[in-house]
């Protein structure tokens, strides 16, 4: 359905027509969240926030952007004030706290952990690239996401993030090049 008629029944209130758009976007909008750093609590609440926002305004969007692209750009923007409040809110983890969710009352381990040649390389890598990822700035870790997880067109990620296309350029060469510096460095000292 092309979204100028998906955006005539939303209009309209026609039935199963915001269901129909929640199904569709609700997956995509949850993996760029979660991409973008959220923990799975913040990011189900963006996504809502997004589509909640979009359907309040829905008689004043005229059109002038796909529905993807609208969405993404609400969402990005609901993403980037979470973060912020949570970086305000961040706290240090509790010792005891850490200690007895690991351990029960004898001292034993909860859960076995995992062994080394099970998890080591994986788990290395994902913190390596989770590490690396708070280098960048909000809008290269954007760009990354949107072009290179998300399969973004550029027009469409220029638009949710709000840069040019050379911008945009500028950002994915910095964000992969910030990426590969830092993975190497860590690599080395391996």
């Amino acid at each position: 359905m092309s979204d100028q008629n998906r955006l005539r029944e939303l209009k309209a209130r026609l039935p199963g027509s915001v269901e129909s758009l929640v199904e569709e976007f609700t997956s995509p909008l949850m993996a760029a969240a979660r991409s973008w750093g959220l923990s799975e609590r913040d990011a189900q609440e963006a996504v809502q926030d997004s589509l909640t926002d979009f359907l309040t305004a829905l008689d004043r969007f005229e059109g002038r952007s796909t529905l993807k692209t609208f969405l993404f750009g609400v969402l990005y923007h609901k993403c980037s004030e979470r973060r912020r409040k949570n970086k305000r809110e961040e706290a240090t983890e509790d010792m005891e706290a850490a200690f007895s969710g690991r351990f029960g009352s004898l001292g034993v381990w909860n859960s076995l952990p995992r062994g080394p040649e099970e998890e080591a390389v994986n788990d290395e890598l994902k913190a390596w690239l989770e590490e690396c990822a708070k280098g960048l700035s909000d809008e290269q870790r954007s760009a990354f996401q949107l072009k290179t997880v998300e399969n973004v067109a550029t027009e469409e990620a220029c638009k949710i993030i709000g840069v040019s296309a050379t911008n945009l350029g500028v950002l994915m060469f910095r964000a992969r090049n910030k990426l590969r510096e830092c993975l190497e460095k860590k690599w080395m000292k391996r």
